[in-house]
């Protein structure tokens, strides 16, 4: 059986919590992206990972349709309150990585949320990415090794803050969150 699509307040505010801190987060990281673009450029991978937080968490915490695509968008509009400029990046980058999230999660009708599940979608998300800045970033400038690796981090960010959010997600779980977020 599916579970039941209607969220509940202490869900949602739930979700509203995740996002609130994970948006905070991804502030700071549009904040260093610049000079980590400017200084280390083939880190930037690994910083841009970060967005894949705020649905992680909120899955392997609340294990429900519809939280990772609602954490992201409060995440975006948290970071968006702090970067303004930014707004159409936050959301878009919400949707797009709320919305692979949510997909991979129905696909199984959001009833298995073993960690494979999570680290397939973030492989898609950092994939998904890669591609888009393969095209939108100069990645010539950089050595045949330099090129590889630069892609390469753009899925390996994601899939280690991935495993970050699992271990938030499975601590909140452990201290009776996801106990208190039913319905």
């Amino acid at each position: 059986m599916v579970p039941r699509t209607r969220l509940s307040t202490s869900v949602l505010l739930t979700c509203a919590a995740i996002g609130v801190a994970t948006g905070a987060l991804q502030a700071a990281a549009g904040a260093v992206s610049a000079p980590v673009s400017a200084a280390a450029p083939i880190l930037y991978g690994l910083v841009l990972g970060v967005h894949v937080l705020p649905g992680v968490v909120a899955q392997e915490l609340l294990r429900r349709p519809w939280v990772a695509l609602i954490t992201h968008l409060i995440a975006a509009l948290v970071a968006s309150a702090v970067v303004p400029l930014w707004i159409g990046r936050y959301i878009g980058t919400a949707l797009l990585i709320g919305g692979l999230q949510e997909l991979i999660a129905a696909t199984s009708r959001y009833r298995r949320w073993n960690a494979w599940r999570f680290f397939l979608s973030a492989v898609i998300v950092g994939a998904v990415i890669a591609t888009a800045i393969w095209f939108a970033a100069d990645v010539t400038r950089f050595p045949p090794w330099g090129q590889i690796v630069y892609v390469a981090l753009f899925v390996v960010g994601p899939v280690a803050w991935t495993a970050v959010g699992l271990a938030i997600g499975r601590a909140l779980r452990r201290a009776g969150i996801a106990r208190r977020s039913r319905g």
